[in-house]
């Protein structure tokens, strides 16, 4: 086998192999946008707005208790250093 042989025998499978990925890939969109539409068709989309505000709460609540904890750490820096 010559290397032009070899070489023409690379291409050809370096062209399948993309192809075959290329296309997986379109297939995979496909899914994805017929997925997407019966989640919507469904309304099954609807809960995460429900999940989405009390996410915030829970955010802010979290950034309270932040705020406690760096204060309890400052209270016992400033507590030691004093002693």
């Amino acid at each position: 086998m010559t290397i032009t042989q070899m070489l023409g025998q690379s291409a050809t499978l370096t062209m399948l192999g993309m192809g075959v990925v290329f296309s997986f890939l379109i297939i995979l969109i496909i899914a994805m946008t017929l997925v997407e539409k019966l989640v919507k068709l469904l309304k099954l989309d609807q809960e995460e707005k429900q999940s989405g505000s009390s996410a915030a709460a829970g955010a802010v609540q979290g950034t309270a208790n932040q705020s406690a904890v760096v204060a309890a750490i400052a209270a016992a820096v400033r507590q030691k250093q004093n002693n």
